[in-house]
């Protein structure tokens, strides 16, 4: 839908609105099985007029070795503040008319937010630690296979 947004003089700044389609589409991906990749956390997150620097919380987070009993209830209203961001976010983006860009925005701030919460769960479960760990050993299993190939490679070449 296209509006029409006059000024005080006779300029005419037309803006391009999503359609009920477009909102309808943005919703849908936001509660698709992958729709974290390719997101970023965002870097600070603005709860009651304050900003909170999110995504070097999680950071830091990430590179603890272990977790306190504190620092889990830390993660746990954390998690609550910023759900309920994420909620205002979606029934902004449901329920109010946005030019197309500001739809991608709050579409992309919204897959942040669902990031930080997955993240943070994971990382208070430990599943990031474990799934991060089996990674690191695959990917060195895997240079060594890699390694050995290029050595028998190497040795039927120069015979």
């Amino acid at each position: 839908m296209e509006k029409s947004l006059k000024t005080d003089g006779n300029e005419d700044l037309s803006q391009k609105y999503i359609t009920d389609a477009e909102r309808k589409q943005m919703l849908s991906a936001l509660h698709s099985r992958l729709f974290w990749v390719g997101q970023h956390i965002p870097d600070y997150v603005e709860i009651e007029g304050e900003k909170h620097p999110l995504h070097n919380y999680v950071w830091e987070l990430i590179q603890k070795e272990n977790l306190t009993a504190s620092e889990k209830s830390q993660i746990d209203k954390c998690i609550d503040i910023i759900s309920e961001k994420e909620r205002e976010d979606e029934k902004e983006l449901e329920d109010e008319p946005l030019t197309e860009e500001q739809a991608m925005s709050l579409y992309h701030e919204t897959a942040g937010l669902l990031r930080a919460i997955i993240d943070l769960k994971e990382i208070e479960s430990g599943a990031l630690k474990e799934g991060t760990k089996r990674f690191q050993e695959q990917f060195v299993n895997q240079r060594v296979r890699d390694a050995k190939l290029w050595l028998e490679f190497l040795t039927n070449v120069s015979k």
